[in-house]
């Protein structure tokens, strides 16, 4: 069951997808860039701020560094403003901004925020195939079986 306004406090939120959030940051396509603009300088506000969630915090870092070749150091600047600008709300923002100081430091930060959301929600250990996301402490590699 969906929650409520006033079970947050009173606050409204529009939930932002990723491709709103790219084309603000970006400004590649001019008819949606201007849209995004004006939707997000306008509408939001932190009255009624956009809300971010998780997964698309994930895809707008994903869309960034694998689409249009952003530095790191870019996307972990854009991130901060994200997260600091009263107009959006990010979901589990603790466990967004730790995320954020593992990809600051060279980590994925998809990653690490799957780790740390699992391991928020009582995990002892996220299993993964990835070597990269097993250097993190609340993920365990898993070892393939070899085939018979």
């Amino acid at each position: 069951m969906p929650r409520s306004a006033s079970a947050r406090g009173g606050e409204s939120m529009i939930g932002i997808d990723t491709n709103v959030l790219v084309r603000y940051v970006v400004q590649d396509d001019a008819r949606q860039a201007a849209a995004a603009s004006h939707f997000i300088e306008t509408t939001l506000s932190g009255d009624e701020p956009g809300w971010i969630a998780s997964v698309v915090l994930c895809e707008f870092v994903w869309v960034l560094e694998s689409a249009y070749g952003y530095a790191r150091n870019s996307i972990v600047a854009t991130l901060q403003r994200l997260f600091e600008v009263d107009r959006f709300r990010v979901e589990a923002p603790a466990l967004a901004w730790r995320a954020l100081d593992e990809y600051r430091t060279g980590g994925d930060f998809s990653d690490a925020l799957i780790a740390l959301g699992n391991e928020h929600e009582g995990c002892g250990y996220t299993a993964t195939f990835d070597r990269g996301a097993a250097k993190l402490k609340q993920m365990r590699l898993l070892i393939r079986a070899a085939a018979g």
